[in-house]
């Protein structure tokens, strides 16, 4: 039985800044929820509220955690009911998915840590295993720091890169002379203009303008905006990466008509958590579509071993990863050692800690964490 379920802000200092078109970020932003059961066991789950994706805040995420707490300690006591609950609110979780995805996470890390199962083996999913590569993720920065980035990305060996555009013409066309003078092929680099634009021809003049064929386009449009994305992906022959457009598995409906035009950003904390994931990945793989395993910046090794769990379940259908960054992006992390992608963006599995619920042991939290 669940004996308490905590919730509270994480703030972990960034080593730089990171912005793009919708925000500009130097800490984490983040909810942090701990389970106790009444046989000791504990779950830690995370999640990322952001009001340009979602419409939350950290301030509502913890008011929907203090609200239900007292109803999910009567409702929900193992996955059977934990699954039930998912799919019987799904109106609420649809309002507070990032701070439900906390909830969740630290319940099925505490319930799979009961069973002595990890949470793969809980969920009905493959073991995680083999290797995983990330992408290089370039901030929207001026020329020299970006050249900067992008050169030690290069040295580190990583293959594939994600480039934030900032709708300014000239900003944006230092970026790409910086990708052609460095080698790196289009068909190498995707673009996340972060809803720039309201208005599906400007947004083809001003690519046509960077001259630079993008493998694929991260939505360029005002979320909702699938009549005018489906017009940019014609016009520009890059594949649409549907982030803020899609938080939900019925809205793949709108897509069915061309899938390979359509790329789906899964990120865990935006999706409602792990059992939500596992239902929208069904959804895309019958529907035909292909999946890019995302992150929000400054997610911790928490929310990074989760996102581990679909990518792994996703590999017959994975476009790219993202995220991964630990310690390369966080002063600090909730575990030591973090799980990040080391040389060549690659992760290995059998690096791993091994054990019951996602294997993770945070560090004693007392404004920093602390061993």
């Amino acid at each position: 039985m669940i004996e308490s379920i905590a919730a509270r802000s994480l703030e972990i200092p960034f080593k730089t800044t990171f912005s793009h078109a919708s925000a500009s970020r130097d800490t984490t932003h983040s909810l942090w929820v701990e389970v106790r059961m009444r046989d000791g066991t504990a779950g830690f789950g995370e999640g990322c509220p952001r009001d340009y994706v979602t419409g939350e805040t950290l301030e509502g995420a913890l008011a929907f955690v203090s609200g239900f707490t007292a109803i999910w300690l009567k409702d929900i006591r193992d996955i059977v009911s934990l699954t039930a609950w998912t799919r019987t609110h799904r109106a609420e979780i649809d309002a507070n998915p990032a701070a439900w995805c906390a909830v969740e996470l630290a319940l099925l890390d505490a319930f799979s840590k009961q069973a002595g199962q990890t949470i793969e083996a809980l969920l009905g999913l493959p073991p995680i295993a083999g290797r995983f590569r990330y992408t290089a993720v370039l901030g929207d920065s001026a020329a020299k720091r970006f050249e900067a980035e992008l050169s030690r990305y290069r040295q580190a060996g990583f293959r594939d890169f994600k480039i934030k555009l900032s709708g300014n013409l000239q900003r944006d066309l230092d970026k790409v002379a910086l990708l052609k003078a460095g080698g790196i092929a289009p068909e190498s680099v995707r673009a996340d203009a972060n809803n720039l634009w309201t208005d599906a021809g400007e947004a083809i003049r001003f690519l046509s303008s960077l001259d630079y064929g993008f493998v694929a386009l991260e939505e360029p449009l005002r979320s909702g905006d699938h009549v005018g994305m489906n017009r940019v992906a014609a016009q520009t022959g890059c594949s649409i990466i549907l982030d803020e457009s899609l938080l939900r598995a019925d809205q793949l409906s709108l897509f069915s008509d061309s899938p390979m035009r359509w790329i789906v950003n899964l990120r865990i904390s935006k999706m409602g958590g792990l059992i939500r994931s596992v239902e929208l990945l069904d959804h895309v793989r019958r529907s035909g579509l292909r999946v890019i395993i995302g992150a929000h910046v400054g997610e911790t090794s928490l929310l990074t071993r989760a996102a581990l769990t679909i990518a792994n379940a996703a590999r017959d259908i994975l476009v790219a990863q993202e995220g991964a960054f630990g310690t390369h992006l966080l002063e600090h992390d909730v575990v030591n050692p973090p799980i990040m992608f080391g040389p060549g963006g690659m992760l290995d599995a059998s690096q791993l800690a091994v054990g019951t619920g996602f294997g993770l042991i945070p560090q004693h939290y007392d404004g920093r964490w602390q061993q």
